[in-house]
């Protein structure tokens, strides 16, 4: 298409900020009028694509199962509280046979065993969780169709649990996500129980082994001075006992339990549906633009069809 020079006004050019000339081409300029009037008349094909999106997205939020979130404050124990043992000039000879002056893991290795595959599995199969957390799938007369654990741990770490730990406070939110906002604080609370008593016991145990380890090492020293500090780490080893024994919070410490709680975290359906309103809109809006673009294309088709034919 030639493009037909336009000569700017000469009363416009007065100072100088004009060219005396430029080109354009119909094809090159948007017409916002043009585009504006598209939309209008196709107003009803809009409104009609932006109510449909709605109404579905409405209708999926309101299938969509409800999840509700109990959240449950711990603070990590203390060495003070949960029982740490100073050894004095005992550290180095304690270090060398395997006994430890605190009781219990920290922090870190609370959290750890907390996530981990062996205590999941333990508290899935002690608390019955899997006929729960599988309703739909789990079939009492087929059970090698049911859910396996490896299922239950990765469910539940993944779209159940989520632990969030302040580095700065020390404190630890931890969260159960579930349908059931009952059975979300009980399993939030169980957990912590549950987590305590299987670190209590395992430091219970260590402790023990560590006392038959070093009667071992005082049956086989005849060297008095070496035997009173063994029997120094036995004393402090039972004293680890049974401070563990008496104290039922043993890892973490409840500051705020868990409670069944009244609103929903998901689905979020306000925000759903002024989604499905907006992604109505663009897409009417993109669709009414695609139409005209391909009723051009196949006018200007025809034109040169016609004009060849001429030819």
């Amino acid at each position: 298409m030639t493009k037909k020079p336009f000569k700017a006004d000469e009363r416009d050019n007065e100072d100088g900020l004009l060219p005396q000339e430029y080109y354009f081409t119909a094809e090159d300029e948007i017409d916002l009028f043009e585009c504006w009037n598209l939309l209008w008349n196709s107003r009803f094909l809009i409104a009609f694509i932006t109510l449909l999106f709605t109404v579905l997205a409405v209708t999926a939020a309101l299938l969509m199962t409800p999840v509700y979130k109990a959240e449950i404050l711990l603070a990590p124990a203390s060495a003070q509280e949960s029982g740490g043992i100073s050894l004095g000039g005992l550290g180095g000879l304690a270090s060398l046979v395997g006994v430890s002056g605190s009781l219990g893991g920290g922090t870190d290795e609370g959290l750890a065993v907390l996530k981990s595959r062996l205590f999941l599995s333990e508290f899935f199969i002690k608390e019955s969780l899997l006929p729960i957390m599988f309703e739909e799938q789990w079939q009492e007369k087929e059970p090698d169709s049911r859910p396996t654990m490896w299922d239950a741990y990765e469910l539940f770490t993944k779209q159940v649990l989520a632990i969030n730990l302040d580095k700065k406070s020390g404190m630890i939110n931890l969260s159960i996500s579930w349908k059931d906002p009952i059975i979300a604080a009980d399993w939030a609370n169980k957990l912590v129980v549950v987590l305590n008593e299987h670190m209590r016991n395992h430091a219970i145990k260590e402790a023990a082994q560590s006392i038959d380890y070093l009667n071992q090492q005082i049956s086989q020293t005849s060297v008095l001075e070496m035997q009173q500090m063994l029997y120094g780490l036995i004393e402090d080893e039972t004293k680890k006992t049974m401070l563990a024994n008496v104290r039922t919070e043993y890892a973490f410490k409840v500051i705020d339990p868990a409670v069944a709680p009244e609103r929903k975290t998901k689905p979020k359906r306000a925000f759903i549906s002024i989604l499905g309103m907006v992604c109505g809109f663009l897409f009417a809006v993109i669709l009414v633009f695609f139409i005209e673009f391909i009723r051009k294309y196949k006018q200007e088709h025809s034109a040169r069809l016609d004009a060849a034919s001429l030819h």
